[in-house]
């Protein structure tokens, strides 16, 4: 088992001018969910830091995790600095972080989903690798990869040999008049 880190021991306030978002988060949230999560924020305050990277050679922290609470602080709140922890991965990790933070809470545009999905096929990762980090079954990664037709995706994939052998038994019989004969 995987030793169980915990960045959110490593909470700090930086100024909301050095954090900036990130430039494929799927995740929208309605009006109605964005309402609520001021009136949240409101009530209860901050209580989850903003998960970050933090990007040494232009000194910014990119969000991983919580651009809409990001969002509320600058947007609505006018807040000067916000509570962050960082995360030290790679871009591709950064980006399953991302969707595993969001699809354990929420829903994704599919549209955008597709091209995680493409992007992170186009950088190496099979379709396994997709599946465990990102939490999809894999007729949902092979129906994401559709929607952006983009062939190259499925160049390693293995398809079904079902119809070769539907076929081959058709061909092995014999048939009168729509009827199987022996």
């Amino acid at each position: 088992m995987k030793e169980i880190e915990f960045p959110v021991l490593g909470v700090k306030l930086v100024d909301i001018d050095k954090v900036v978002a990130n430039d494929y988060n799927p995740n929208k949230v309605a009006p109605p969910e964005m309402e609520l999560l001021k009136h949240s924020i409101e009530e209860d305050g901050y209580t989850q830091p903003i998960v970050t990277y933090y990007d040494k050679e232009k000194d910014i922290y990119i969000v991983v995790d919580g651009f809409h609470r990001y969002r509320c602080a600058k947007e609505y709140f006018h807040l000067k600095q916000v509570p962050v922890v960082t995360i030290d991965k790679s871009l591709e990790n950064r980006m399953a972080s991302t969707i595993r933070h969001n699809r354990a809470r929420g829903t994704h545009q599919i549209v955008d989903m597709s091209y995680i999905v493409r992007d992170l096929t186009q950088r190496g990762w099979t379709d396994k690798e997709i599946s465990k980090h990102l939490g999809m079954e894999l007729d949902e990664i092979i129906r994401l990869k559709q929607i952006t037709g983009l062939k190259d995706l499925f160049a390693d994939h293995v398809f079904s040999k079902s119809w070769n052998e539907f076929e081959t038994k058709l061909s092995s019989r014999h048939y009168k008049n729509g009827k199987e004969s022996i």
